[in-house]
């Protein structure tokens, strides 16, 4: 009984950090038509040298709701500019491939591509059937390093679902190098259509953890950045919503822009 309350104690401070750590994030809200979108995120630690790259972790968040209350239309994709002043090094990191993580649990995700995970965090999804009520399904999210060809890198977030049928949910992050201004990444992010259609996201968060790997000797960092004036600044290009319900009265398809800036601290 005792080795449960102290299980039961520990999970609760984990929780509580958790939410902690999410409500002191940088956020911002963007919105169209009955859709709102509520990301943030922030980065550990905080404070950073101004010049060089130091390690990292990144927190990330996002809650979706409609104004009036409806099923939302389901999140499809996303396209995010990434500050310069970040980095992702994959040298020596265990690659993991996206068709080993289709049609596995959560467990046996994990297992067959262990070595690989960067990161982990949950999520919820309204399932909404006609003349239902909507199914609320949470699930625990794992990121895997996927292969880095050139000047892109792939990463997966691994997700299961138990309604209406067992499935995994496989989402694609594509992250590319570019050069525009104050943005050195480009990140596209695609989810599968989930529950036949009948599936939409409701919130998720995630951490991809402070971690190095080794390559030819040497420890290098997964996550790095610097800390040049301040801030750093996300760029949401596009961030597309599809009504695979067909909800009365909400368009086809949802557009959504914004800005994200994350405050942090100069060091030396």
């Amino acid at each position: 009984m005792r080795r449960n309350l102290l299980a039961t104690l520990a999970l609760s401070a984990v929780l509580a950090l958790g939410a902690v750590a999410i409500a002191s994030a940088a956020s911002t809200k963007i919105r169209a038509g009955n859709l709102v979108l509520r990301f943030g995120g922030n980065v550990i630690p905080k404070k950073l040298p101004a010049k060089r790259l130091a390690p990292i972790g990144l927190r990330a968040f996002g809650k979706i709701k409609t104004t009036d209350g409806t099923h939302p239309s389901a999140f499809r994709e996303a396209v995010l500019d990434i500050d310069k002043n970040g980095r992702i090094d994959t040298r020596g990191a265990p690659v993991c491939r996206g068709g080993r993580l289709e049609a596995r649990n959560t467990r046996a995700a994990r297992r067959v591509c262990r070595k690989a995970i960067v990161g982990g965090g949950s999520a919820n999804v309204e399932i909404s059937f006609p003349e239902q009520r909507p199914i609320k399904v949470s699930s625990p999210l794992t990121i895997f390093n996927g292969p880095t060809r050139g000047r892109k890198t792939t990463m997966y977030i691994h997700s299961f679902i138990t309604v209406p049928v067992p499935a995994a949910i496989v989402t694609t992050l594509t992250i590319r190098k570019i050069r525009k201004g104050r943005f050195g990444y480009r990140v596209v992010a695609k989810v599968p259509v989930v529950a036949g259609g009948s599936g939409s996201a409701l919130d998720f968060n995630f951490t991809i953890r402070k971690q190095f790997f080794r390559f030819r000797g040497k420890r290098h960092p997964y996550l790095s950045a610097r800390c040049r004036d301040g801030k750093f600044v996300t760029r949401v290009v596009r961030s597309i919503f599809r009504n695979e319900t067909n909800e009365p009265l909400v368009q086809p398809t949802t557009l959504l822009r914004g800005n994200l800036v994350v405050p942090c601290r100069r060091g030396r």
